[in-house]
């Protein structure tokens, strides 16, 4: 490894080492960079790595709330503002029991080359609180995003920081905070993305990553001279995204053969139709995330406590969470003859695995693969900033346009350093150079 490039690694892991996620997404990272490095000796004249791994903000706070019996409660809430080289802060807010700062450290870092890559002016930035919304009333959850929100607004604006939804975020709790945030500030403006389409959100948006990343594997078969219509695929996790994948898999002719949730996966030799997906939909708007009832409804096969991975098919598609899938996992779906693994959620396949799957078959890194969603999420900061509302058409056509352009930019970079089809490398050094000359351009900020 590059000795510049070595150093300050080392001295990452060394104040940050307790946060595995993080110090795994540098890593990364900086295993793409020695050839840029070298080329570019500005980048260490600038110190533009050690600057790069360090939040220019980070912010933790308390947030009490009373539930429904009238007890106190108290949660951690946190707002990482990662880098806002090329624009205002944008990345999700996550409610889950395992919200952490590393955890968020690691999210926003990804989303500043994520949200590089997909052309639109947005820095990076995450946050969220261990707060979980599962259980809770919508009373409770009303309560609870008042009072995250009361703390948070002083930390953010339209041209300032932008959260979106992430797990456990979704519709209603973008409601309650966008509500709560213009209630103490008195002004209407697009402080979040993910709204309701009756008070500024977008078309698509819940929709988008899936949507994206079907488009992102679509690019990435055409370069092998193949088509998606056809392909059997497997889907990991039971949320917004792969519902948006499975939707478009469905209306693109590819055949879904497995969905998980946390009780396990079902099997479907027939492949999903359009009543799968909706259902999908209908479970998950009763609070139940659980996949057991689509099997018994549908006639397929449910398979407990198991991950998806052990499925024949073509093409994998990790939508649930950092790390669910392991090397393990990749071994046995090379095995069964899979061609291609897109990685949907964030950073979802474990070091080990990524390596080897981007060593043996056609592998695409989730800060490309994914950047779907905050693409959508920045076309509705558009939207807002010039009150207007595009059409599902438009916004499908421009997410089209935006995903084939993160494509070819990481396959064209990785190809110009010599690594073609090396889509880790073409995101990394892509997503890394347009933030490290913006940087260079704004001086020693």
């Amino acid at each position: 490894m590059n000795p510049y490039v070595e150093k300050v690694l080392n001295d990452t892991i060394a104040k940050n080492g307790h946060e595995k996620e993080f110090i795994q997404a540098v890593t990364e990272v900086f295993e793409s960079l020695e050839a840029v490095i070298e080329a570019e000796p500005k980048y260490e004249k600038h110190a533009i790595l050690e600057r790069i791994v360090e939040p220019e903000r980070v912010i933790q706070f308390r947030v009490p709330w009373i539930d429904d019996q009238g007890n106190y409660q108290v949660n951690r809430g946190y707002r990482v503002q990662f880098n806002s080289a090329i624009g205002p802060y944008k990345g999700g807010l996550r409610f889950h029991p395992s919200v952490t700062m590393g955890t968020l450290k690691f999210l926003g870092f990804e989303q500043t080359f994520k949200n590089s890559l997909t052309t639109l002016p947005m820095g990076g930035g995450k946050g969220g609180s261990d707060f979980n919304p599962k259980g809770k009333s919508n009373n409770e959850v009303m309560r609870f995003c008042q009072s995250f929100m009361t703390e948070l607004c002083k930390h953010i604006g339209a041209d300032t920081d932008v959260p979106a939804g992430d797990i456990g975020v979704g519709g209603r709790e973008v409601g309650y905070l966008f509500g709560q945030y213009k209630r103490i500030r008195n002004e209407f403006v697009g402080v979040l993305t993910g709204k309701a389409r009756e008070f500024g959100g977008s078309r698509i948006r819940p929709e988008a990553t899936g949507y994206g990343t079907v488009y992102f594997a679509q690019y990435m078969l055409e370069k092998l001279g193949q088509e998606i219509k056809g392909k059997t695929v497997a889907l990991s996790g039971f949320g917004n995204v792969a519902w948006g994948a499975a939707q478009k898999l469905v209306q693109l002719g590819a055949k879904v053969v497995a969905i998980s949730g946390p009780d396990g996966y079902i099997y479907d030799e027939k492949g999903m139709t359009q009543e799968g997906v909706d259902y999908m939909l209908e479970l998950r708007a009763s609070n139940n995330d659980v996949v057991e009832p689509y099997a018994a409804k549908f006639g397929a096969t449910f398979v407990k406590g198991r991950k998806p991975w052990e499925v024949k098919c073509d093409i994998a598609f990790p939508c649930a969470i950092q790390n669910e899938l392991n090397e393990e996992d990749a071994k046995t779906l090379v095995a069964n003859g899979c061609i291609m693994v897109v990685e949907t959620s964030n950073m979802g396949c474990t070091a080990d695995a990524a390596k080897y799957l981007n060593n043996t078959i056609t592998f695409a890194p989730g800060k490309a693969a994914n950047a779907g969603g905050v693409a959508v999420s920045g076309l509705e900061m558009s939207q807002n900033s010039m009150r207007l509302s595009w059409t599902n058409e438009e916004v499908d056509e421009k997410l089209k346009a935006i995903m084939k352009e993160i494509h070819d930019n990481a396959y064209d970079t990785a190809e110009k350093y010599g690594r073609k089809g090396d889509y880790i490398f073409g995101a990394n050094v892509a997503g890394f150079i347009k933030v490290a000359e913006a940087m260079i351009a704004q001086g020693h900020c």
